[in-house]
């Protein structure tokens, strides 16, 4: 290897590039009968809150309806789960009877555990890393993680019993800053224009627009029959298999035209945040010797995990600490990643973080965010790592890609996947 570095002083700054990326990403290429891999997972169409498909479905119906999905799809009974873990923020007990509702609903046997988590916005994907934890543990060899919110049912904005005493405090006092100003924070300190904004948010409604045109989502999505209530009252039967929240005609002059959400003086409107929004999503991951010993498929291999702290005020800066460190922890770099799926909750915080670390916007979101598609809480981090092991899936080769969002009270969280190929 010392002898391939020398040499390669002497190559172009392109076949370094290369070279470097073979060597920095040999660990994490090299497979284990202990890895944590992911074999399947799908998704709901995510609705528009309020007054798109799920309006009137409750949550643990959703929840049902991906959980079944997963286990029929490759063939899984669902005894052989050790653990079902469902992140959640909105429903009381951050949903705890909803999901073992849900899990009897999906026919699962009671001898199968289940229970829930609430990191907010990283609330999905904070349940894969514990099923991944209890793997790695060896307490379990199979678990579900799952995510799941209904912002029609539950909405934002109580904050529970806190003492009064937070107000004494700089950093707790911040935490109950509204979201939207704690993107005002961060377009104004790190000076991210509307103009950029509005751009992202664009291309975000295009690419999601052009996506679901293409039929892109459609292995990801299970179809939903459940029922609508129209403002008469009357009630219709419906099957939702598309994402509600895409708006194909959006152009720069529409969301110029739009008034900021949050202060008088302000950068973030409606059209260059994420969507209030409902669904679900559901993972199957295990030990690879587990895995193949069922005879089961390896989607994607769980390479690394992190989530750090960052202040309150600017919460949206997360993913620009997070996935250095997840990077780090798998021994790749930013130029490693092919795919990038960092949620966008707002426009602000998103082009920060993409700017801050250098990633390629080709490399961002190529199916669009949540602008396009919408953040149901609970639910964004499993939908994210769906979305990304299928787009991995289709470019047909060996990859890597990372998932990340943001954390309301001031957090960060990221993953590493490699997709083996096929």
């Amino acid at each position: 290897m010392h002898r391939l570095k020398v040499i390669s002083g002497h190559l172009s700054p392109a076949y370094r590039r290369d070279l470097g990326r073979a060597e920095c990403g040999a660990a994490a290429r090299s497979s284990s009968p202990e890895d944590v891999v992911v074999v399947h997972g799908r998704r709901t169409a995510v609705g528009k809150a309020k007054r798109g498909a799920f309006k009137d479905t409750t949550p643990d119906e959703l929840l049902s309806a991906v959980m079944t999905a997963v286990l029929t799809d490759v063939g899984l009974p669902a005894d052989k789960l050790g653990d079902v873990c469902v992140g959640n923020v909105l429903q009381p007990g951050a949903g705890a009877l909803l999901a073992r509702v849900a899990h009897f609903l999906s026919g699962f046997p009671e001898t199968v555990p289940v229970y829930t988590v609430n990191r907010q916005c990283s609330s999905g994907l904070q349940a894969l890393f514990n099923i991944a934890g209890a793997i790695r543990s060896r307490s379990i060899d199979l678990g579900l993680a799952c995510g799941v919110e209904s912002m029609s049912l539950r909405s934002v904005g109580n904050p529970g019993d806190l003492s009064s005493r937070l107000m004494d405090n700089d950093k707790a006092r911040d935490c109950i800053i509204p979201m939207g100003i704690t993107s005002e924070n961060v377009a104004e300190r790190f000076g991210v224009s509307r103009e950029k904004q509005d751009a992202f948010a664009l291309s975000s409604q295009l690419k999601a627009a052009r996506a679901q045109n293409s039929g892109l989502f459609e292995q990801e999505i299970v179809p939903v029959n459940t029922k609508i209530v129209d403002d008469d009252g009357k009630e219709r039967q419906v099957t939702v298999a598309k994402d509600d929240g895409i708006r194909a005609g959006t152009t720069l002059a529409g969301l110029a035209k739009l008034r900021p959400a949050f202060k008088p003086d302000g950068s973030t409107t409606a059209g260059n945040s994420s969507q209030v929004s409902d669904g679900a999503a559901a993972v199957l991951i295990g030990r690879r010797s587990a895995v193949e010993a069922l005879g089961l498929p390896v989607l994607g291999v769980l390479r690394a995990s992190a989530v750090v702290g960052v202040p309150p005020d600017v919460m949206g800066i997360g993913p620009a600490f997070a996935i250095p460190a997840a990077l780090q922890q798998a021994g790749l770099t930013v130029d490693d990643i092919d795919v990038f799926e960092i949620n966008e909750a707002f426009a602000s915080q998103a082009v920060y973080c993409v700017e801050k670390l250098g990633i390629p916007l080709e490399k961002v979101n190529p199916n669009g965010g949540a602008i396009a598609l919408g953040h149901p809480l609970g639910c964004t981090g499993a939908r994210q790592v769906v979305t990304l092991l299928n787009e991995l899936r289709r470019r047909g080769k060996r990859a890597y890609g990372v998932v990340s969002m943001c954390i309301g009270t001031g957090m960060g969280a990221a993953a590493v996947f490699e997709y083996p190929g096929p």
